[in-house]
């Protein structure tokens, strides 16, 4: 992926990892547009951030998704980025049905089966551009568990799978497909990430994001260097140590 040129849009980029993100693809030269539940934090970001483009989508909901997909590429035209950002996490109990049942199938619905509907929505369009990316977005929970979250460890090592292969099916086209990795970053993607000490400063992220970007544009995946930790205890042989530390540093295990 080029850092700059492109037209980029972003669904679950109304916070967080994905509006940072957003506004530092805009201030290096992309048209980028984000995509959201509220029609009202939507106006707030586009009065707030000039040059932002601005869609509706709940990526939970599949007709909402191909609504938006028509409304971006009749705006958008040109677009040949699609960032698939949007997910949640949230804590779960596996000791009793009505402690996990209900959000795990809320996980899966928005972790694995949104990415999969917003790539189905728009590999079509992407494959006519000359060059063109998906970018997937896991976590480092892909490879190391957090222990309060096991769905969402699961959909995001889903992604990982997903990215590994569709990258393969696509080869023959000019689709690249991009894994972004985050570690813990400090977002409200879960209560108290926001202060945890042990979670990486979201501007330090997304500024080490678009170092990587720029400098490495061929890479498959953009790890930065905290993730490196959770990505390859098990290549180096350190797996349950890995394992152990990130349980014991978790707040929400307290």
């Amino acid at each position: 992926m080029q850092i700059s040129g492109n037209t980029v849009f972003i669904p679950g980029a109304t916070s967080g990892i994905g509006l940072a993100l957003a506004l530092a693809l805009r201030d290096r030269g992309n048209t980028v547009v984000v995509g959201g539940r509220r029609t009202e934090l939507l106006e707030r970001i586009a009065a707030e951030h000039p040059g932002l483009g601005t869609v509706r989508i709940d990526t939970a909901d599949p007709a909402s998704i191909e609504t938006a997909a028509e409304d971006v590429l009749a705006r958008y035209p040109e677009l040949d980025v699609l960032v698939a950002m949007a997910g949640i996490m949230r804590a779960e109990d596996w000791h009793r049905p009505e402690g996990f049942l209900e959000t795990a199938e809320a996980t899966v619905t928005t972790n694995v089966l949104g990415p999969i509907r917003l790539i189905a929505a728009f590999v079509e369009h992407l494959q006519t551009r000359p060059e063109a990316t998906i970018m997937t977005v896991s976590s480092g929970l892909a490879f190391t568990p957090l222990k309060v979250t096991p769905t969402y460890n699961a959909s995001k090592a889903a992604i990982h799978m997903l990215s590994e292969s569709i990258r393969l099916q696509l080869a023959d086209t000019a689709v690249r497909v991009v894994e972004l990795e985050p570690p813990a970053v400090r977002t409200a993607l879960m209560p108290g990430h926001e202060d945890n000490e042990h979670a990486m400063p979201l501007d330090e992220f997304v500024a080490e994001v678009m170092g990587l970007i720029e400098s490495r544009p061929d890479a498959a995946e953009i790890q930065v260097e905290r993730v490196k930790f959770l990505r390859y205890g098990e290549a180096r042989g350190d797996y349950d140590q890995v394992v152990a530390a990130l349980n014991a540093a978790d707040p929400h295990n307290s």
